[in-house]
């Protein structure tokens, strides 16, 4: 079993800048493709990037492209989420995921074994 745990959350305003990360104590976790989502009351979860068990390949909906900035630290068992200018629709709860397949397209939620608690992400003025 493997535990996710994110972190890095917050209350941030439009065009500010909030680093997340998603770690697990595990080495395990080094094995596993990442997936960031987020989700709103009353909407579906959606993927918002995805990057592969070797680091190598990334991707990310259209909506955050050029502001967020996926990676990870094999050392510290960890993949970050960097998200820059912030918008007030970037809002939510924001969940990292572990896919030991890479399983394409990485937005479905059901490709993912493990799952973290989530951490808030508001933005606004």
């Amino acid at each position: 079993q493997l535990q996710l745990v994110e972190s890095g959350g917050g209350l941030v305003q439009p065009g500010g800048s909030l680093r997340l990360s998603c770690t697990a104590s595990k080495p395990t976790f080094n094995l596993h493709a990442i997936g960031w989502f987020r989700q709103v009351p009353g909407k579906e979860r959606e993927g918002v990037s995805w990057i592969s068990i070797s680091g190598s390949r990334t991707n990310y909906r259209d909506s955050v492209k050029g502001r967020f900035t996926i990676s990870r630290v094999a050392a510290n068992n960890t993949v970050y989420l960097q998200m820059n200018n912030l918008k007030p629709e970037d809002t939510g709860i924001y969940y990292c995921a572990a896919d030991p397949y890479e399983r394409v397209p990485y937005s479905r939620t059901w490709n993912y074994d493990w799952w973290g608690q989530g951490t808030q992400v508001t933005v606004s003025s």
